[in-house]
């Protein structure tokens, strides 16, 4: 019946959150509408089109007795408006604070369409924390600040989080404080990155900059109208010999798009190499999933 569940849960579930299976890849034939991620103790199933409720079923009642540690198995209809949750087996719990790379991050189920962390990113937040001591970060689209608490964890002497939408920032504060991490060295600034670029800059310049816009957004991001207007004001922001983490996440964007705007837009930076997604993030088609890619700033 769900002939994948084995491969997903084949081993005891992880500590840290992670997904389990990616079928939106399009790898696994069949399953391309199923994603399942585990966020201890719940288990998320996540449907981009609708399936047999009898299968649903079946698949919780597997994930509930295949995972020891799982306390919920819940899913989310991202094909219906505004993309509900419904709690399949166990507690209805709507809140839990998982751990990724010894970091601890705060999880929502049901309040939004994201839980607070996106998965796919988790390399790249390792990456940032082995490359942060000592230096004046800038995180753009900071979401909830999962960058940013990596950044200070690796030593960061400072880090501004920029973002338009005010309360995921304050769901950020939250991660810091989780983290029992200092709040004097990290800022926010909840403003539009595209009218507020003189505010970016007075806290410039930067030695380290994480790029991870949304690919649209109504009224906000177009991001491949927008991604431009950013590279072309590094040399405002960033120091000689700075790094930047440049993230797409379009699948009709490839990692060429990228490379073609800091051509353009600002050739002083050199392409450094490209983070991997973790290894569960599985494309059929090349270059459709996230990319992450590094350069330095000359």
């Amino acid at each position: 019946m769900i002939g994948f569940i084995d491969f997903a849960t084949a081993r005891e579930a992880p500590a840290d959150a992670c997904r389990l299976f990616h079928g939106r890849g399009h790898f696994y034939k069949g399953y391309e509408h199923i994603n399942i991620d585990w966020l201890p103790p719940v288990a998320l199933i996540t449907l981009y089109r609708e399936m047999d409720k009898s299968d649903l079923q079946q698949l919780a009642d597997t994930l509930l007795q295949q995972l020891p540690a799982c306390d919920s198995v819940q899913v989310q209809y991202r094909y219906k408006y505004q993309s509900p949750f419904e709690v399949l087996r166990g507690e209805a719990i709507s809140q839990t604070q998982v751990s990724e790379n010894h970091l601890q991050f705060n999880i929502q189920l049901g309040a939004a369409q994201n839980t607070g962390l996106f998965l796919d990113m988790a390399n790249g937040r390792r990456w940032v924390a082995d490359h942060a001591k000592n230096k004046n970060v800038l995180n753009l689209f900071a979401y909830t600040c999962a960058f940013s608490v990596a950044a200070i964890a690796g030593g960061a002497r400072q880090v501004l989080n920029v973002d338009n939408n005010k309360s995921v920032l304050s769901r950020g504060r939250e991660n810091h404080r989780l983290n029992r991490q200092d709040l004097s060295r990290v800022k926010f600034e909840g403003v539009d990155i595209f009218k507020s670029f003189s505010r970016i800059k007075k806290h410039g310049p930067y030695d380290l900059m994480v790029c991870d816009p949304p690919t649209f957004q109504k009224g906000s991001v177009d991001i491949a109208r927008d991604y431009k207007k950013i590279i072309r004001r590094l040399p405002q922001f960033m120091k000689p010999q700075s790094q930047l983490i440049l993230c797409l996440n379009s699948p009709d964007l490839g990692e060429d798009f990228l490379h073609k705007l800091v051509a353009e837009e600002c050739p002083d930076c050199q392409f450094i190499w490209a983070i991997p997604t973790p290894d569960v993030f599985k494309e059929a088609m090349e270059g459709k999933g996230l990319k992450v890619l590094v350069f330095q700033y000359l």
